[in-house]
């Protein structure tokens, strides 16, 4: 044991006085100073290094246990350290990658192994990428590229930036939450016999190092697979020479991307100067498509789903227990928002409408800075937004605890509205539209009743 902390001392001592004279520094895509050696031998030196380092640890660990230090105990202790250091590869692989988003390594308190957002696996996304190409292979066609790219990141002012919101599509097809990315999903030649199959390559920005100590760490293309799933990553730089060369393979397949609202401007600029070289005509928006792959959702996103509206619902009851006369708009507002991230939310979903007396009218009422008085009824519309999944909730309810009578019969009145409406979902299912007309008639019914509208 001696001679090995004798062996590894020296060779750090060897390597420091290398570092000093043999090697530079470059401030690499993962947020921290990688050595580009200058020298193999230096390199084979680091390599030596890390191995030295990783026995003597074992061989520390056997010793403080009480390891016999015979030759056969020794043998058996290499053996297995030979063994550990294989089986832990994976393992030292996760804690190497740096990543721009929480990794199960980084926050095992959220994710468990294998998955990319919480409650979503790579296996998962993986089977949404495979069932939206399945739609898009069903409108003709023999090969298909979509593109679908992610949001940038907006700033207030300098670099003071906005609360990041992702693309949703980007989001449904990998758990992405990285800035200015762009997934590429493209059909892969095959036989006439076999299914089409498809391959998924994440582009990633390299931004300057200096960017990094204002937003943090990016995955760097070539951590993308192991932190999304996908089949390959490669730097944003290589964007247009792919698809170049796609549409020589593939022989001029069908384009997808949505050109008419484009998520990302720049990402945008990037592909028109491509698309002007003659491409843009057979350019077609994924979004309808997109959209009935998205319309199902999984188990998994149900669960999410619950449990971002059980959060917006029990944020919204102690709201109501808690408010009483006097009360600003404000201070509403701050309870709701407290609430839902102490149940484990991550954000409000949207701004939320907190509206005293008449200005509950005001169908986007987003001010919330009035004083609610006593004998106003108040109007809360505010929902949680759960790991990419949101709740919505709007409740009415007197600041005092106690209905007049008018504002009890027309409380009354819309509850049984409400109920009718739930009813006809649970007893089929009926259309958007059919359920609207269904409000309608029944608002219809009981308002002239109240004398709030004429018959």
């Amino acid at each position: 044991l001696q001679r090995v902390l004798q062996q590894s001392t020296r060779t750090v001592t060897h390597l420091q006085s290398c570092v000093a004279s043999s090697c530079t520094y470059r401030n690499a895509y993962m947020g921290r100073n990688h050595l580009r050696w200058t020298s193999t031998s230096i390199g084979q030196h680091h390599n030596y290094c890390d191995r030295s380092h990783y026995h003597s640890d074992v061989y520390m660990n056997a010793s403080s246990s009480g390891s016999s230090s015979s030759s056969s105990n020794a043998s058996t202790t290499a053996t297995s350290a030979v063994a550990a250091e294989n089986s832990s590869t994976v393992v030292k692989d996760a804690r190497r990658v740096v990543a721009g988003q929480p990794t199960p390594h980084t926050h095992p308190h959220l994710l468990r192994e294998d998955e990319v957002t919480v409650g979503i696996t790579k296996e998962e996304y993986r089977e949404r990428r495979a069932k939206l190409m399945s739609i898009l292979n069903e409108q003709g066609g023999k090969h298909h590229v979509l593109l679908l790219p992610a949001t940038p990141r907006r700033y207030m002012v300098d670099k003071i930036p906005y609360l990041y919101r992702q693309d949703t599509d980007l989001l449904w097809s990998t758990g992405c939450k990285e800035a200015d990315c762009v997934l590429l999903l493209h059909t892969v030649p095959s036989s006439s016999a076999s299914p089409p199959s498809h391959r998924a390559v994440m582009f990633c920005p390299e931004p300057p190092p200096l960017q990094e100590i204002w937003d943090g760490p990016r995955t760097h293309h070539t951590h993308a697979t192991q932190v999304w799933g996908v089949d390959e990553g490669l730097p944003m730089t290589e964007l247009t020479s792919y698809l170049t060369s796609l549409e020589k393979t593939l022989c001029s397949p069908s384009l997808w991307y949505n050109h008419r609202d484009p998520p990302n401007p720049n990402t945008h600029y990037l592909l028109q100067r491509w698309l002007s070289e003659g491409r843009a005509a057979g350019l077609e928006s994924p979004k309808l498509h997109m959209h009935r792959a998205r319309l199902v959702k999984s188990p998994a996103e149900q669960t999410l789903m619950r449990h971002a509206c059980r959060i917006s619902a029990e944020s919204v009851r102690a709201t109501i227990q808690w408010s009483e006369p006097g009360m600003s708009e404000h201070q509403l507002f701050a309870k709701v928002d407290y609430e839902t991230r102490m149940r484990g939310a991550d954000h409000l979903a949207y701004p939320p409408v907190v509206a005293g007396g008449n200005r509950a009218n005001i169908i986007h009422y987003i001010s919330n800075n009035q004083i609610v008085d006593d004998g106003d009824m108040v109007l809360m519309d505010a929902g949680a937004e759960y790991h990419g999944y949101s709740g919505d909730v709007t409740r009415t309810w007197p600041i005092n605890g106690r209905y007049t009578s008018p504002q009890r019969e027309l409380y009354e009145a819309t509850l049984h509205v409400q109920n009718a409406v739930l009813a006809a979902l649970r007893n089929g299912r009926p259309s958007v539209d059919l359920l609207y007309r269904s409000m309608c008639s029944h608002l219809a019914s009981v308002l002239p009743d109240l004398g709030i509208v004429s018959r």
